[in-house]
């Protein structure tokens, strides 16, 4: 954090006393106003609800311009990263900040492949769960458990122990998700295989079964790969200002994880996805692609509270990137398994076009964004809709963990502590109760 030569002055309209605030510049993006001596020197808090012009924290791992659509992994641009690398290597460059090399990755890599069975207590645990629980609170569940069953790696002060979290979390992740899938359809659990990839080995735990070998199909196993990847981080977002925010108490890391999956069930957060596929869904029941025009027409009524789910972003105000990347593999998905005129996915197709084309929606910067292309491509692979914040909070589960070692390593971090604008009643005495 580099100290800028100027400085911000506040000036009052009563004639108080101006105050300078110290501006800081970082690498890339706004500078930043200084203001943690404001109450101290005014007497005043500065006012900002969700947080839309505060850094709450100084970071190096993942940086987005949403005028320009761009997503850098720790420097790297995505697409170049989606491209070029699997999710295991995303994993290394965010927790580590470079990418590995051959050794480092095949150590990496093995590190994680050996970490991916959990306690077989954790059956017992699941056990306790209705079966038609949603996966997600199976989920906040079953990671919140993590932490009494591994002792020795509670200690979020100790870089051992959170190294040795991380690893487990990341490698145990998976197996979590296809254990709350495989109980909630009444299925035998499926145990990890060390030699399939981290996304191949998910598939296997997911699709498989005892009574055959099953095969993993190379396309879809790259397609869950990118998935893994343009999920793995995404700057300050909800969940993970929570992960940051639990993880500032001093609790351990499997809770601070736990909290970060409990935020992203929120369907403005991580069930975005699956709330864009109910939405195509809700269209099919009303006739399909021939009642497109009747639903854009209450998308655009502002009376209608009929909303238009996967389409903007609340970072992105130009081409979500990570959405590119996602629609080059819905395509390469639905071509596989010969899905191209399934007729939810040509309504889908229908709707991204009237949205590409629609001046109302083009002149509002409404591109299709990543959550609406991944629920396209999860369903096609045959993960049920209320799994696919599940398969979100697996990939997203190694920024939460970067994040927080960031913010223990950080000489400033403090536990959190929001202010606030108090607007209830002054001090008042308690009456008896014959008189109230």
């Amino acid at each position: 954090m580099k100290a800028s030569d100027t400085k911000a002055t506040l000036s009052f309209s009563n004639g108080g006393q101006n105050v300078e605030l110290p501006i800081y510049k970082g690498t890339l993006g706004p500078d930043v106003i200084d203001i943690r001596k404001l109450y101290a020197q005014t007497g005043m808090f500065t006012y900002d609800p969700g947080f839309m012009s505060t850094a709450s924290c100084q970071s190096t791992i993942t940086y987005i311009d949403g005028d320009k659509g761009e997503l850098l992994y720790r420097g790297y641009p995505i697409e170049q990263l989606a491209t070029n690398c699997d999710f295991l290597e995303t994993c290394y460059l965010l927790l580590n900040g470079e990418l590995p090399n051959a050794s480092e990755k095949e150590k990496f890599s093995n590190l994680v492949t050996k970490h991916t069975m959990v306690n077989e207590q954790m059956q017992f645990f699941l056990r306790g769960f209705r079966r038609d629980a949603h996966p997600m609170a199976i989920m906040t569940g079953l990671v919140g458990a993590l932490s009494a069953f591994y002792h020795d790696s509670t200690d979020i002060n100790n870089p051992e122990h959170r190294e040795i979290a991380a690893i487990r979390l990341i490698a145990k992740m998976p197996t979590l998700v296809a254990m709350a899938y495989k109980y909630t359809i009444g299925q035998p659990y499926m145990y990890p295989k060390n030699e399939l990839s981290y996304a191949g080995n998910f598939l296997h735990m997911m699709f498989g079964v005892p009574c055959e070998d099953y095969k993993v199909s190379p396309v879809l196993e790259r397609a869950l790969d990118r998935i893994f990847i343009l999920h793995a981080d995404h700057e300050q977002n909800a969940s993970t200002s929570t992960v940051r925010l639990c993880g500032s108490s001093g609790t351990n890391p499997f809770a601070a994880i736990a909290a970060g999956v409990a935020c992203l069930w929120g369907p403005a957060h991580g069930g975005a996805n699956e709330a864009a596929l109910n939405m195509l869904y809700d269209i099919q029941k009303e006739g399909g692609v021939e009642k497109i025009g009747e639903f854009i027409k209450k998308v655009k009524d502002k009376n209608s509270n009929v909303k238009l789910m996967g389409f903007g972003h609340r970072v992105y105000k130009n081409y979500d990137p990570r959405a590119k990347l996602m629609q080059e593999t819905c395509n390469e998905v639905l071509t596989e398994l010969g899905l191209e005129k399934d007729p939810l996915f040509a309504l889908a197709k229908q709707l991204e076009k009237i949205a590409l084309e629609d001046e109302y929606f083009v002149s509002r910067k409404l591109y299709p964004n990543v959550d609406f292309y991944s629920g396209i491509v999860q369903r096609a692979i045959g993960i049920p809709v209320n799994l696919f914040t599940g398969i979100f909070a697996l990939a997203r589960t190694v920024g939460w963990i970067a994040q927080l070692n960031e913010m223990i390593g950080d000489p400033e971090y403090k536990i959190g502590r929001p202010r606030q604008l108090f607007t209830g009643s002054v001090a008042r005495d308690v009456k008896p109760l014959a008189q109230r």
